[in-house]
């Protein structure tokens, strides 16, 4: 008699980002052990609000528009698997399949999914590595992209499904690579996507999940209790904890940058400033100046000072303070400067 497979499906009932992300790390890691994993299935569902994601190894600072998500008081999260930065809110359903390496499966996660978006009349279908389109009247649309991440021993795939997403935000807070877009021969990021409810308004993020958890169940014959998550959970859990407490971190959101480099200048009626900042995991290693200024010894003090900072304006600001108490006859000068390069660096 073959065994069924045990299934798990968990569902977030908070919208907190860094909660989200460190629970499905959490269940990645460390919610079951090797041979527990062997025999199990796990489905996690959730949302975030208001929120940009980045991938493991980008870079906030050229993918963000940093200086309108502060405005906005938009949350920045990174997550441990690749793939490019994207906006989330409410209007945008994030899933979670969590597996053995061995039993790994992603055109069987894929099916779960199509299947379910599917069974409100639409026909989607996956494309390529990442994405899953959707016949629309002015051809394909893509309406969920995916990333993954493995070990030696568990494999995960997670995804996002645009129901009625702001598509607006897009634009407002995410910088699409240029280069990128035109490698792929395509005009916009907007041209490209489509929310579900713009071809089906029934589908909400509550019935989509249940035809999900549904499709999940069909699969693999068998049925589960459903586990809701909030931040009480959390508590009760120092693993998940641990978790918690590091993809809220700054260090880990902006300071897990990969090494780049920030040129900007600026004329000023006391001088040109040239600024070449060399920075990583959110550190500037090093700073040059070139200028016309008729004061050497500032050009000289601020290179200094600039080095070995965090790239951030409380640091600049700092940097910049030090400055000013040693050259204190232009100190109307550098905090010209100050004003222009916190801006910048925004």
């Amino acid at each position: 008699m073959t065994t069924k497979t045990k299934l798990r499906v968990l569902i977030s009932d908070t919208f907190d980002p860094w909660f989200n992300i460190a629970t499905e790390d959490w269940i990645f890691r460390d919610m079951l052990s090797p041979l527990e994993l062997e025999e199990t299935k796990i489905l996690f569902l959730w949302r975030n609000d208001n929120t940009v994601v980045i991938g493991r190894f980008q870079n906030p600072w050229t993918e963000c528009n940093t200086a309108k998500m502060e405005e906005d008081k938009i949350v920045l999260a990174r997550r441990q698997s690749g793939g490019g930065a994207v906006f989330h809110d409410l209007g945008n359903t994030n899933f979670t399949f969590l597996s053995s390496k061995s039993s790994f499966d992603k055109a069987v996660n894929n099916k779960i999914i199509t299947n379910a978006i599917n069974s409100f009349g639409l026909n989607s279908f996956a494309s390529g590595r990442n994405d899953l389109l959707v016949e629309a009247s002015e051809g394909e649309k893509k309406i969920s992209g995916s990333a993954f991440k493995e070990t030696k021993d568990r494999s995960f795939h997670h995804g996002t499904l645009l129901i009625n997403a702001d598509m607006t935000k897009l634009s407002h807070y995410l910088n699409p690579n240029k280069k990128k877009l035109e490698s792929k021969g395509i005009t916009s990021v907007r041209a490209r996507v489509a929310n579900l409810q713009e071809l089906n308004p029934e589908i909400t993020h509550e019935l989509l999940c249940e035809r999900i958890i549904q499709e999940f169940f069909n699969h693999y014959q068998n049925e589960c209790q459903i586990e809701v998550l909030d931040h009480h959970y959390l508590q009760s859990l120092p693993k998940l904890q641990e978790h918690f407490l590091r993809m809220s971190n700054w260090n880990w959101c902006f300071g897990e940058a990969p090494k780049f480099s920030h040129q900007l200048s600026e004329r000023f009626t006391w001088g040109t400033m040239d600024v070449h900042l060399d920075v990583h995991k959110a550190i500037i290693e090093k700073a040059q100046i070139f200028s016309d200024s008729l004061h050497p010894e500032m050009i000289e003090l601020l290179m200094a000072s600039l080095e070995n900072i965090p790239y951030t304006k409380d640091g600049l600001r700092a940097a910049i303070g030090r400055v000013c108490i040693e050259l204190p006859m232009i100190e109307d000068y550098l905090r010209e400067f100050e004003e222009w390069i916190l801006k910048e660096i925004s």
